[in-house]
């Protein structure tokens, strides 16, 4: 009877959609407090990064450790406390070079993913982007990301975020983009990526095809033949 009511109930208007941003790289190196490392501080950090990288090659993301890390670096265990508080800081740090290599092919690279074509087409590119970018690091991305409210308030995810909403406000300005965006971002989530291709033998070229229509169904579009 509750889901009756609520359901007959009229729904609130969409909140007010504000001006497409500006579309702008977001930073997703080191983070907020610390954001300029002196020289020394610097090298540290990219030769920690580097120690960590062999380690993933040679033993896989599960080899991972901050005291295997500190002694592939030949540093103390405290330093790499210190640079990025615990493992998930360290591993989603190895993550922000192929973060930033996306965010610079969807805001400045080629169209159809970068500026130059319509925006549903922009956003068709972009989910196979981040689609085949999350099967290529799935390991990483999961160990990364094993926490829901660390990986929706990084920047890495902020900036996917804002780009696709920027797309829908242009290609749907009525609708409410904002959780239109949640929706279609969490359908390219790594651990439903993993569970998908994994666990369920799915193809990447099925997810392909399956984020095409998606894109359709909640824009109302018609999809490419």
């Amino acid at each position: 009877m509750l889901y009756a009511v609520v359901m007959s109930s009229v729904l609130p208007p969409f909140p007010p959609q504000e001006p497409p941003d500006v579309p702008r790289l977001l930073q997703v190196g080191p983070a907020p407090e610390e954001p300029c490392l002196r020289a020394d501080a610097a090298r540290n950090r990219a030769r920690l990064l580097d120690a960590a990288a062999r380690l993933i090659a040679e033993r896989g993301v599960a080899g991972v450790t901050m005291e295997a890390v500190a002694a592939a670096a030949q540093v103390g265990k405290g330093t790499v406390f210190r640079r990025f508080g615990d493992r998930t800081g360290l591993l989603m740090a190895l993550l922000d070079h192929s973060d930033r290599q996306l965010q610079a092919d969807f805001l400045g690279g080629p169209p159809p993913l970068g500026p130059g074509a319509p925006p549903l087409e922009r956003l068709r590119a972009f989910g196979v982007a981040v689609l085949y970018r999350s099967a290529e690091k799935l390991d990483l991305q999961l160990a990364a990301l094993n926490e829901p409210t660390r990986r929706f308030s990084h920047p890495a995810f902020v900036a996917l975020r804002t780009h696709v909403v920027m797309l829908l406000r242009q290609i749907v300005p009525d609708a409410d983009c904002e959780l239109l965006a949640q929706t279609l971002l969490a359908s390219l989530h790594p651990a439903l990526i993993h569970h998908q291709t994994r666990e369920c033998g799915m193809p990447l070229v099925r997810l392909e095809a399956g984020w095409i229509d998606l894109v359709a169904r909640v824009t109302g579009t018609e999809p490419p033949r």
